[in-house]
């Protein structure tokens, strides 16, 4: 049986704290499930922002979409995660990433290291907080026993690998860095390569006792009675799909509100995809769907 849907927002921009608290309630209303910050340079300080979130709300999830590894000490973050999931009521979620734009380590004064470098410091990452989280002795105990649940984001096969091995939540990017391009580019996957994805996931994930929920970054949201015209737009920005290929990518959402329900039910029926994350520059476009998918 099929997983049943669950919906997130990523919240990109913040302008005010009253204006914060109105687009959280407001994805509250919506039926948005996942109330989600990412952990970028220029965009909202994660922890802080969702425990503004969770004062204003009931219902919905909060969580890191995804923190990048490389911006915190192991033994700190434990103590953020603990809080902040004591603070929400038990409510957060835990998304991790190795993190991909070298610049914001550079303007940070951070180390970047080689991809197995930042590969290694987030296996750390995830061990030092099994470790101390589950401790009894450690101060503050997360709402959530023994840790909140960890997302983990990637699409490498040894990333793939880590997933299998210690996510709740496992979620895709659909895209890779583009060759030739300059540092933080990205191009989408082909539906043939994000199938050729999956299979490398779940073959890492064949003796999982419980089954991780597998999750879809929407880019972008798109009303639309011809999505014919709207693929051949896609494809002339020369992102890695051509015209028929843009039609099926998961990582982009364009028709009608019927249409676009339908897509991602063929997409949870070919890749897994349940737990759909869209944008808040969308999250008022994609609404109808929501609902045209509730208890579905």
């Amino acid at each position: 049986m099929a997983r049943p849907f669950r919906f997130g927002v990523n919240m990109l921009t913040i302008e005010s704290g009253a204006e914060w608290r109105q687009k959280c309630r407001r994805a509250e209303d919506l039926g948005y499930d996942v109330v989600l910050v990412p952990d970028h340079l220029g965009m909202p300080a994660p922890f802080p922002a969702l425990i503004a979130a969770a004062e204003v709300t009931e219902r919905p999830r909060l969580g890191t979409f995804v923190l990048n590894a490389g911006f915190w000490k192991p033994a700190l973050l434990a103590r953020e995660v603990a809080t902040a999931d004591l603070l929400t009521g038990g409510r957060l979620e835990l998304g991790l990433g190795t993190g991909y734009v070298r610049a914001e380590h550079d303007t940070a004064g951070l180390p970047w290291g080689s991809p197995g470098e930042r590969v290694d410091h987030l296996v750390r990452t995830i061990e030092e907080l099994d470790r101390s989280l589950g401790d009894p002795a450690h101060s503050p105990q997360p709402a959530q026993q023994p840790r909140p649940p960890l997302l983990i984001g990637g699409n490498g096969p040894r990333m793939l690998r880590i997933a299998a091995r210690h996510a709740d939540i496992v979620a895709f990017a659909g895209g890779r860095a583009a060759p030739g391009k300059p540092e933080g580019t990205l191009e989408l996957l082909t539906p043939d390569a994000l199938d050729d994805t999956l299979a490398v996931y779940r073959k890492a994930a064949a003796d999982r006792t419980r089954a991780a929920e597998l999750n879809i970054l929407v880019q972008q949201v798109k009303v639309t009675d011809d999505r014919r015209a709207m693929a051949r737009e896609i494809a002339g920005h020369g992102i890695g799909v051509d015209e028929e290929q843009a039609l099926d990518v998961p990582t982009f959402l364009f028709g009608t509100t019927a249409q676009m329900a339908e897509q991602l039910r063929e997409h949870r029926e070919r890749y897994g995809f349940s737990y759909i994350t869209v944008l808040d520059p969308s999250m008022e476009a994609f609404a109808p769907v929501i609902e045209e998918l509730k208890g579905s």
